[in-house]
């Protein structure tokens, strides 16, 4: 297809100089996915007659002068726990079959009045609680680079229909990696916003002091776009952006530990980019992050379950054991234990933020591993629990810590390096961002 790979702001500039037309541009996105070998691993269904609604009002605007934005006529996919009037959003579970919301979440809200065409929606992991993308219930979405891998999870099919060329950008959550780990698997942009920027308005929960909404594009400036149309603000200004003078704190702990040779060789050079186009980069430990990360356990089972527990009990069988044994470990955690964890947390919070505060980001390989084999994943129990593991060590440092954090594609496949800001910080770390996508090339 000639716009496979194409941001989103070379769409919406082609579509304001007239070589594009919105519906043209919106057909040959669905036909693609329609046709394309895995699209319906990637897609759980098609928006077309809203799409193509969309898309003509663009076209009329486009043709009359009265475009609302860069993003006019733009089409996008959405992950399916995000509410679409009058279609299914079902998270990726049997237990939600059937379930029609009869309002937009009100981030899709939003996009739709910056003039963005809804796609469709994209599968995920089973009710968003795994890194891996693997869901035996509904469909599992392909790696990009290794079609006999996992695209990661649990923003799966977002993650694929960007990167195979079925949406030009996709909009997915984050609550412990769900953005970033598919999209570094995927080499492609992930943006995980800070807990409470976004609006969870309409969008199917797992943990909602973890839950976040975000972006997955091709470029910074997509994701900047992107941000901007979901909470109707404007985008940051990121014309002049550059490493030179900037500080970097480069993450040690339990980080960096365990990483495969192309994720540890991939990181080492992308710092040596960054060094090269001016930055400067300090090692730093956080000595109570391990014990941060070790409150994972408490926080997000506990959470989950008690959000979950009614509907799961009421028909466990339809759920993947892994996914409901994940539920399940959340239902012995004391109230103590999870209030406790919680002061614990918020202690550490305040040392992370003394710690980095004289940073413009910290630095870390965003996945320790590359996407886990599929095959394997279907035959082996203690082989998808480590997997799951492995694969969050890293991203959920943002998700504990809450930060808004960056995946950046490094340039060798399905490695990514994780770019973590301030609580609330977006604007400066995609400022940062685009000054290192520079650098990486």
């Amino acid at each position: 297809m000639k716009w496979h790979g194409n941001s989103l702001a070379e769409l919406g500039g082609e579509i304001g100089s007239g070589h594009i037309d919105p519906v043209d541009l919106t057909e040959a996105f669905l036909d693609a996915a329609e046709a394309h070998e895995y699209g319906d691993r990637i897609y759980a269904r098609l928006t077309r007659d809203r799409a193509l609604s969309e898309a003509k009002a663009a076209s009329q605007r486009a043709k009359s002068g009265h475009r609302l934005g860069i993003l006019d006529g733009v089409p996008i996919s959405w992950k399916d726990l995000f509410d679409t009037a009058g279609v299914a959003t079902e998270a990726g579970s049997a237990l939600l079959k059937g379930r029609v919301p009869t309002e937009d979440a009100e981030v899709l809200r939003n996009a739709t009045a910056a003039g963005l065409v809804c796609l469709g929606k994209t599968h995920m992991s089973e009710l968003a609680f795994s890194g891996l993308g693997y869901n035996p219930i509904t469909a599992t979405t392909p790696c990009v680079n290794d079609h006999a891998a996992v695209s990661g999870g649990s923003s799966s099919g977002a993650a694929g229909s960007v990167g195979f060329g079925l949406a030009p950008a996709a909009i997915g959550s984050d609550t412990g990696g769900s953005v970033r780990i598919p999209a570094a698997w995927n080499d492609l942009v992930g943006l995980k916003t800070t807990s409470g920027r976004l609006s969870l308005r309409g969008v199917v929960p797992l943990c909602a002091r973890f839950d976040t909404v975000g972006p997955l594009t091709h470029t910074v400036e997509d994701a900047s776009l992107l941000l901007a149309a979901m909470e109707g603000g404007k985008p940051v200004d990121l014309r002049g952006a550059s490493l030179k003078g900037v500080r970097f704190a480069s993450l040690r702990t339990s980080v960096r530990e365990n990483l495969s040779h192309s994720v540890m060789a991939s990181y080492q050079s992308a710092c040596e980019r960054f060094q090269a186009a001016g930055a400067e980069i300090v090692a730093i430990e956080i000595p109570r992050l391990t014990e941060a990360l070790a409150l994972a356990p408490i926080v997000f089972p506990a959470e989950a379950y008690a959000m979950w527990r009614d509907v799961i009990e009421a028909r466990p069988a339809l759920m993947f054991s892994e996914i409901l044994a994940r539920f399940r470990s959340g239902r012995d955690v004391s109230a103590v234990d999870y209030i406790k964890a919680w002061q614990t947390l918020d202690e550490i919070r305040a040392e992370w933020a003394m710690a980095v505060a004289e940073y413009d980001a910290v630095l870390c390989p965003t996945a320790p591993t590359l996407p886990a084999n599929l095959e394997k994943l279907t035959e082996h129990g203690d082989y998808y629990k480590d997997a799951n593991l492995r694969a969050l060590n890293n991203t959920r440092v943002g998700n504990m810590m809450g930060l808004c954090a960056l995946t950046l594609p490094t340039g060798v496949p399905s490695c990514g390096i994780s770019l973590m800001g301030k609580p609330f910080g977006e604007e400066a770390l995609l400022r940062v961002g685009k000054a290192a996508e520079d650098a990486l090339g």
